[in-house]
């Protein structure tokens, strides 16, 4: 994955001949806790059925409903 995408950060795994040091379970645990913010608002989305489906309508329309549901969303937030 890194060599498609250069800025991806992917968890350091263990395997049975060389566990994970400290340093290495805290950059674990750090990027799960990011990553579990992006997935909350992954799931909020999907809670609209745009991004579940496959769209029907006319594409044009699809920036604009997207955007329309982003905004709700921030709404939200606030």
């Amino acid at each position: 994955m890194q060599n498609v995408h250069k800025n991806t950060l992917l968890p350091i795994k263990k395997s049975k001949n060389n566990p994970l040091n400290p340093d290495k379970k805290e950059y674990n645990s750090f990027l799960s806790k990011v990553r579990i913010v992006i997935e909350h608002v992954f799931a909020r989305l999907k809670r609209f059925k745009i991004v579940v489906y496959r769209y029907r309508n006319k594409i044009r329309r699809f920036g604009l409903r997207f955007n329309l549901i982003s905004g709700i969303y921030n709404f939200e937030l606030s």
